[in-house]
């Protein structure tokens, strides 16, 4: 608010100056002890409204906190009779004057708890005329529902929790700003619009008006263009970037998300990994006050799936898997050696304890165990306890099959001993591995072998390495890249003439690194593929023909052929790194306008209809077909 105020310019002539005006001189939240006596002027929203025996008691409140205001009759009558017709969420400007609170009424939970502001002025800035549909009071704990949040999220931002968050959430970008501009990296941003890639999850299409029949697609990630500006010589690149996938939702995943993008060249996979070591460690310990120990262990991805079942494993508790395949090959239990003999495998996990923690109708058809093995593919689960002296017990014709040394050698294998339960997984090893790791962290949220988030030892931080360069696709009948085509292959695995490439590569390692926190992947990345004869090796195993690669990226593999330097990166999810951070189960709390997982937004309605004027201007047509309710 500005107030002008006359001056003779140097010109002789009468000029006018605009004086500031300030809204407010404090914020709520700042009052302490040492403003008392002090004047001041604040602005923020009632969260609630009391009236005490003639006094009226106001917590005021705007992002910096609360701070109590008290509404005296003695400051007169119109002043008091505005601050009764108060509603929460109204917005109102106060002036007065700080004082202490009585020693009996100080607020120990706020941190302006000894202090009120004595009101002698009220402006009401913005009434609320409709209904308030839940409350945003720091006081209300009650849970709200998520879609009655979503669907007024401006409310819901009111909120501290989320205003917390998002505050999180911005120390957390510019604390990887900061620690990335000191490493000498820059910020470039790289296009929203740009080409369908066949790789990858299912792109988000743009139709072109201008270029009639040709289509847009929203970047899944910047990631041929970071290689692109690493061929331009920049060397050291970062970007927030926002990336869109049309893929299914879960709740730590979102149709438009935001990654923090590094590209480098001239580092080893080693260099990177450590660089990035330093940079999380810096996030931890700026955001959450945390020291993380740093080098991360680091896990081959063959072992990860060996031990755990999964390439993002969580190591904050045991009941790793046990591969059992070689002592029940030939036992006369048909449903071990049957998947054995079809090239399947059996494993197992020791539940400690689980003879007392988990009854038979829980793992047997109906359960709830069970019905976490079926999720992850599985028929059901084979069980064995163990009884007083090492005696095991189970339901069907396990037991009968093992002769004593077999039981003894399974014993020993998972070292499971009086009081333990056995659970098995048999058949296709893929299968059994993703069964038995669902399970695995099913019980260990059941059992509570998990301790609270927050706790100094439970940042549990382990790079994956060495992951296969390809895996095979069954339905299309041919290898994909596991991550994606421009993963440079392990030298070792390629072999120094390239005349071998073509018939090592299917069998090859990437150079490929996934950094995982407590079974999340928090980010992965590669060493690229720098040369053009290899890259075009790589399409070509997944499928692509020479006129399919050109056409798709002709531009990477002519750019690659001008020099392009080793290089190699990192893309962390920033929305999944602030859950983790701010205790949250889904990314969706620490977004400040996020979708459903039907990938709606409930406040704005989209995605919407539009007309079909629209749709002719971009020579697009609707098959849609509503059906009939």
């Amino acid at each position: 608010m500005r107030k002008p105020t006359s001056q003779i310019s140097p010109y002789g002539k009468l000029r006018f100056e605009p004086e500031i005006i300030p809204m407010r001189s404090n914020g709520c939240g700042e009052l302490r002890s040492s403003h008392i006596a002090s004047k001041v002027l604040l602005s923020g929203w009632v969260d609630r409204c009391r009236d005490h025996g003639g006094v009226i008691f106001i917590d005021l409140r705007d992002r910096s906190g609360t701070v109590q205001i008290t509404v005296d009759p003695d400051q007169g009558s119109t002043l008091f009779a505005l601050a009764e017709s108060l509603r929460n969420e109204s917005v109102i400007q106060i002036k007065g004057i700080v004082r202490s609170r009585p020693s009996d009424a100080i607020n120990k939970k706020l941190a302006t708890g000894e202090v009120e502001v004595l009101a002698n002025d009220l402006n009401v800035l913005n009434s609320v005329r409709g209904n308030i549909p839940f409350s945003v009071s720091i006081h209300d704990e009650e849970p709200i529902k998520e879609e009655l949040r979503l669907r007024h999220r401006y409310l819901d931002l009111r909120r501290e929790r989320m205003q917390q968050n998002l505050y999180l959430r911005h120390k957390t970008i510019k604390t990887a700003r900061d620690f990335l501009n000191k490493q000498d990296f820059i910020e470039v941003e790289t296009p929203i619009l740009t080409r369908s890639t066949p790789e990858g999850a299912r792109d988000y299409l743009v139709p072109s008006r201008v270029c009639e029949g040709d289509w847009f697609a929203l970047p899944q990630s910047p990631q041929l263009f970071k290689q692109l500006i690493m061929v331009g010589g920049l060397e050291r690149y970062y970007q927030v970037a926002r990336c869109f996938r049309d893929e299914d939702l879960r709740s730590d995943r979102q149709p438009e998300f935001t990654q923090l993008d590094i590209e480098t060249s001239f580092m080893s996979q080693e260099e990177i990994l450590e660089l990035n070591e330093k940079l999380i460690a810096k996030i931890w310990k700026e955001v959450k006050g945390v020291k993380l120990n740093i080098p991360f262990p680091k896990m081959t991805w063959k072992e990860a799936m060996s031990r755990f079942g999964t390439d993002r494993p969580d190591t904050r508790f045991g009941m790793e898997l046990v591969d059992v395949s070689d002592l029940v090959k030939d036992i006369g239990f048909k449903v071990f050696s049957g998947a054995i003999k079809a090239g399947g495998s059996v494993k197992c996990i020791t539940v400690k304890g689980g003879n007392n923690s988990l009854s038979n109708v829980r793992i047997k058809p109906g359960g709830d165990v069970f019905s976490e093995a079926q999720k992850g593919g599985a028929g059901g689960l084979a069980f064995i306890r163990v009884r007083d002296k090492g005696e095991i017990d189970t339901i069907g014709a396990i037991k009968d099959s093992l002769n004593e040394n077999q039981k003894k050698e399974l014993l020993e294998k998972t070292q499971a001993e009086v009081g333990d339960l056995i659970l098995f997984g048999a058949g296709d090893t893929n299968i059994v591995n993703k069964t038995l790791d669902r399970v695995r962290q099913f019980l260990a949220r059941e059992l509570k072998l998990i301790t609270k988030q927050n706790e100094k030892d439970n940042w549990n931080f382990l790079w994956i390495i060495d992951f296969p360069m390809f895996e095979f696709n069954s339905e299309e009948n041919r290898l994909e890249a596991l991550h994606h085509p421009f993963c440079a292959p392990n030298e070792e695995d390629l072999g120094d003439d390239p005349e071998d490439w073509k018939k090592n590569l299917p069998q090859s390692r990437a150079q490929a690194y996934d950094l995982v926190l407590n079974g999340l992947e928090l980010g992965g990345g590669s060493i690229r593929i720098h040369d053009s004869e290899l890259q075009k090796h790589v399409l070509e195993t997944i499928g692509l023909s020479i006129d399919q690669a050109k056409d798709e990226f002709g531009f990477l593999i002519d750019a690659l052929d001008m020099g392009a330097p080793p290089h190699g990166g990192i893309a962390f999810g920033v929305d999944r790194i602030v859950m983790l951070l701010a205790g949250e189960e889904s990314i969706r709390d620490t977004i400040a306008f996020p979708k459903t997982q039907q990938a709606r937004c409930l406040m704005t309605q989209a995605p919407s209809e539009v007309s079909e004027s629209q749709l002719k201007e971009l020579h697009v047509k609707s098959t849609w077909i509503e059906e009939d309710s």
